[in-house]
């Protein structure tokens, strides 16, 4: 059972009009390469950009993308389903079928609002990111705690507190990639279910406030709870964007433009050279070993986070990639059982242990 926990195609292929049922020229995701993939369970991520979907427009744009999956997964039933609950992904999964899955990432959409929460749960919502690179009123995000040494003002709110109360009464799974360290402790000393971090690494291996600090992983195994491993090479691989701008200017000489972020130099190169860039899979697999080493093989998963990232690792170009994983995994001495746990059972886990 493959289960990958973070995918961004709503927000970069659906809400752009391109069609899922074809092989798609651009992106990493649609149903053609999901099949390759042997991908079962594909969590679809709702997002929405703080800065662009304020109060009055978040709310609304998480149900319009959820419009959008719910249309796509109606134009080719015979392939794809969206599960509510757990007991319904094997069903899904025996009628030949790839599971659909909601996840909303981002606290904004809820516009400060637990009915707005509970109204997303109940189109299919299953788990609920808190923050992403903004602090919310309620919440205060890794990209923000991690510029202030200050402890005041971070963490969860009173609100926030009730948020999370509220999501384990639900039965909805707390995602804390993208909180900030207060936000994400302030969490487990509320919460009453395991939780998930459902696309991050190891701060030791690539120091990015996007990744969990091993003080933090051990916080997530006495909680119960999953981590699911990014894809993204820059939260990988500490030499990625070094070679990025290295080849960045190889290839545009004294006419590049040297100011800009690794990100955007790379968008740049030619996919020869960013194939270049991109991080060994080597990476990926030390990152896998490490959250093992430090939470156990029973807490840690996938999240790729396919279509919201630029550069995947070597090997891993987009969704139909599933097997290269789990032929590696295999290769570095996992047992079968294990990639079974990593490659999916994990996460269905957890989800089960927030169910009601």
């Amino acid at each position: 059972m493959v289960v990958d926990g973070h995918n961004d195609v709503i927000y970069e292929s659906l809400l752009k009009g391109r069609d899922l049922s074809k092989r798609l020229a651009v992106g990493h995701t649609d149903i053609p390469r999901l099949k390759k993939g042997g991908v079962d369970v594909q969590v679809f991520a709702v997002w929405s950009d703080d800065k662009k979907f304020g109060k009055g427009q978040a709310f609304k744009h998480a149900n319009a993308q959820i419009d959008a999956l719910e249309k796509m997964v109606r134009a080719n039933a015979k392939d794809i389903a969206l599960a509510k609950s757990s007991a319904d992904v094997q069903q899904i999964v025996n009628e030949g079928k790839i599971v659909a899955l909601i996840g909303v990432e981002g606290g904004n959409m809820i516009e400060n609002s637990l009915d707005n929460l509970e109204a997303l749960y109940q189109r299919g919502a299953r788990y609920l990111t808190l923050t992403w690179n903004y602090n919310l009123p309620w919440a205060t995000a890794a990209a923000i705690e991690s510029k202030t040494a200050h402890r005041e003002g971070k963490g969860l709110s009173v609100f926030g507190k009730s948020l999370v109360k509220k999501m384990n009464a639900l039965g909805m799974m707390i995602d804390l990639s993208h909180a900030g360290e207060q936000t994400f402790y302030d969490v487990l000393s509320i919460s009453t279910k395991p939780v998930l971090v459902s696309h991050s690494n190891a701060y030791s291996l690539m120091p990015h406030y996007r990744n969990l600090k091993d003080a933090q992983l051990e916080a997530l195994r006495k909680n119960g709870g999953v981590v699911g491993v990014n894809f993204y090479s820059g939260f990988l691989d500490p030499g990625f964007a070094g070679r990025v701008k290295k080849l960045y200017r190889r290839h545009f000489g004294d006419k590049g433009n040297y100011g800009l972020s690794a990100t955007r130099q790379y968008e740049k190169l030619p996919k020869t050279l960013q194939h270049q860039a991109d991080a060994p899979l080597s990476t990926l697999l030390d990152h896998i070993d490490y959250l093992v080493k430090k939470v156990g093989v029973d807490h840690v998963a996938i999240g790729s986070d396919f279509d919201g990232i630029e550069s995947a690792p070597q090997g891993l170009e987009d969704v139909s990639k599933f097997p290269v994983l789990t032929d590696a995994l295999l290769q570095r001495g996992y047992s079968k059982a294990d990639v079974v746990k990593i490659m999916g059972l994990n996460f269905l886990r957890i989800w089960k242990e927030n169910e009601n």
